[in-house]
């Protein structure tokens, strides 16, 4: 993937989110000023603000995955958390996410990047954990059933071709990219009930998955 090819469209997608955090913010603002009025209540209210809600979320999450990433800019992990916190509220996928240091930006990016990789491994939902180790992070999911791709981990993890990508798989190339970029190498692991992504600077052999 070119470099000039990523950093367009990482500057398209930071302009799409910070476009569009304004309205929905001000839809959100909107919402609780009714609320405090009394303007409305009952199951619609509920539905429209839960709806605004996960609309900024994701549109917080996608702009740190997906957006501009300096080296001179940062993640504090209590944003990290309330953006995760938020995006996966009622969903089939439970996330701790144990780390309490701020990250560099292209940290917090890589992170989000392989969450989204890792997510897909559960189809049936499960529980992720993210977490530091000795020399870099963790990305482990547990679940009755786990189903990772094995051509696109292969072509992540070892290197080699890439079959052909979906757009609700773009996530592995730029992850890639990344990688690449920050000198980080991704191992996985994979078992009947635990799925294991390790991001570190250490090469280590892979198992075929």
């Amino acid at each position: 993937m070119p470099q000039h090819t990523h950093t367009i469209g990482a500057l398209i997608a930071s302009r799409i989110c910070h476009d569009l955090v304004s309205p929905l913010g001000a839809i959100d603002n909107g919402l609780e000023l009714m609320e405090l009025a009394g303007a409305t209540t009952g199951p619609e209210m509920a539905l429209v603000t839960a709806s605004t809600t996960q609309a900024l979320a994701r549109v917080r999450f996608f702009r740190l995955a997906f957006g501009q990433a300096e080296a001179d800019q940062v993640t504090r992990a209590e944003e990290l958390r309330d953006i995760l916190g938020t995006f996966h509220e009622g969903g089939r996928i439970a996330l701790a996410l144990q780390i309490t240091s701020t990250l560099p930006r292209p940290t917090a990016q890589i992170l989000l990047l392989g969450l989204l990789c890792v997510e897909q491994a559960l189809p049936q939902g499960g529980h992720i954990v993210i977490g530091e180790t000795s020399d870099g992070w963790q990305i482990t999911a547990t679940a009755p059933r786990l189903a990772p791709n094995p051509d696109l981990w292969q072509a992540l993890c070892a290197g080699g071709s890439w079959p052909e990508v979906s757009p609700a798989q773009v996530h592995f190339l730029l992850l890639h990219h990344c990688l690449a970029t920050q000198g980080l190498t991704v191992q996985r692991s994979l078992s009947e009930t635990e799925f294991c992504v390790t991001l570190s600077r250490h090469h280590l052999p892979q198992p075929d998955i």
